[in-house]
């Protein structure tokens, strides 16, 4: 293995060796060596997020004559990079930081600074790209860039893509009944199109909901620099810097309405992870429904069978499992874990700062990502390929001692239930136990358990 070669750099605190080859300088270094805790860097999105405030803040600093245009370009330009995510690995600190995220916020200077320097025109990274901000609310910011961004251009299209793959799944199953279930016990009819309805409107009601916490998730704490008051910077640094900001995403930022709340609290990330946390509740429970539907194929409820993707088990030949609905439901259960981290992180608001920035980033980003994915596998890899075992389903649900239930009015509840357990005992259907119970004639008994019309109101 090659020797690793450095370099000498400086900051206020003395010296320190920094990897020759490396973009960022002292400060990135110093935070390297402090916290070598999990080896999991900030995530990709966030490190974006800053390269795109750094890049907005550039252009209104010179806008505003406080930084003269060469390096406002240059600073621009090398912010591109920082955007595009070709220099993350000059992004190497931990998540498990400093809590404002400073270290980060310093390293997007240090790296955008080492590419914008020339030897006529030097870039400093505190003096130049830092102008007018402080990492108290440059890294608030940045999670809410990041988090809306990812949201609008992944999350939100994955679950259109569900709901979509749901409803024309729906629609042509909407012929077919099968026993309804509650309690996992034998209930009334439905049609297979209204159980996968519901699942449609929980992936419709979670975009609704997640597109709510966006009103709020787009406002942004920049121009509070280090306690909300707006010191060094001018009273409309933060509006315009969000202006820009709508101008290179097509996302509607907005300054916050109280600074004060955007540098001390969590909150709407905080709200933003429980948005995250009822959709993950759904697509668990959807997945649940899958793998209790597919069960079997002899000895569970084999309604449907998932599309066959990898061998089940190393040692019983044959068997398939539902391996997505189980990736899945893993990925549901990783997004209810971030929100009790992020829940955790955003009582971390002391006076006028949150000091738990970096893991309510990196949990918050990595439920937005792993939600998006889950979303598109389970359209694509499950429901959109599960054929219906019909048989299996009319023959289940002719036994349903349950469809008495639609007698109740005729016979009475005493009489019905009569019925259904002398059907269940014996294993008959329940028209032949009830001809023989009743004074209902075969064809009043089949128009009143005919169990399409038992689906409808």
């Amino acid at each position: 293995m090659a020797k690793i070669k450095y370099r000498t750099e400086k900051d206020s605190m003395g010296e320190i060796q920094v990897p020759l080859d490396a973009l960022y300088k002292a400060q990135t270094q110093r935070a390297v060596n402090n916290f070598p805790v999990s080896g999991i860097p900030l995530p990709g999105e966030v490190i974006s997020g800053l390269g795109l405030i750094k890049k907005t803040c550039a252009r209104v600093n010179a806008d505003l004559n406080q930084l003269d245009n060469v390096r406002a370009g240059a600073i621009q330009k090398a912010a591109d990079k920082v955007i595009s995510g070709d220099v993350d690995q000059h992004f190497p600190i931990d998540i498990f930081q400093t809590g404002s995220g400073t270290s980060s916020n310093m390293n997007a200077n240090e790296v955008i600074a080492t590419l914008a320097s020339t030897k006529k025109c030097p870039v400093h990274p505190n003096d130049h790209v830092n102008m007018g901000q402080s990492s108290n609310d440059v890294f608030p910011s940045a999670i809410h860039v990041a988090g809306s961004i990812a949201i609008h251009e992944k999350l939100l299209p994955a679950l259109q893509h569900l709901e979509q793959v749901i409803m024309e799944k729906g629609n042509s199953c909407a012929d077919i009944v099968k026993t309804g279930r509650t309690h996992l016990m034998d209930a009334m009819p439905v049609t297979l199109g209204q159980e996968m309805s519901g699942w449609g409107s929980q992936i419709k009601n979670g975009r609704y909901r997640l597109q709510s916490s966006l009103t709020r998730l787009q406002k942004l704490a920049q121009g509070g620099t280090a306690v909300g008051t707006g010191i060094n910077t001018t009273e409309d640094f933060g509006e315009r810097v969000c202006r820009r900001l709508h101008d290179l995403t097509g996302i509607r930022f907005s300054q916050m309405d109280n600074l004060f709340e955007g540098l001390g609290t969590q909150d709407t990330a905080v709200e933003t992870s429980g948005q995250l946390k009822v959709l993950a509740v759904s697509l668990m429970k959807i997945a649940n429904d899958l793998r209790w539907m597919n069960s079997g194929p002899l000895a569970g409820l084999g309604e449907i069978t998932l599309p066959a993707l990898q061998p089940g088990s190393s040692i019983m030949p044959g068997k398939v499992n539902p391996v997505i609905p189980e990736a899945v439901a893993m990925a549901c259960a990783q997004v209810i874990g971030n929100d009790n981290t992020i829940t955790i992180a955003g009582q971390s608001g002391n006076f006028q700062l949150n000091v738990m920035l970096p893991i309510i980033a990196y949990n918050l980003l990595q439920s937005i990502d792993i939600l998006s994915n889950s979303s598109l596998i389970l359209a694509d890899k499950a429901i959109s390929g599960f054929s219906v075992n019909t048989d299996q389903i009319e023959q289940t649900l002719a036994r349903n001692p349950i469809l008495v239930t639609a007698l109740n009015s005729v016979i009475g509840y005493e009489l019905g239930a009569k019925i259904a357990k002398t059907a269940y005992l014996q294993k008959r259907p329940v028209i032949e136990v009830a001809l023989e119970l009743t004074d209902l004639d075969e064809a009043e008994l089949k128009r009143l358990l005919d169990p399409a019309l038992l689906t409808r109101s």
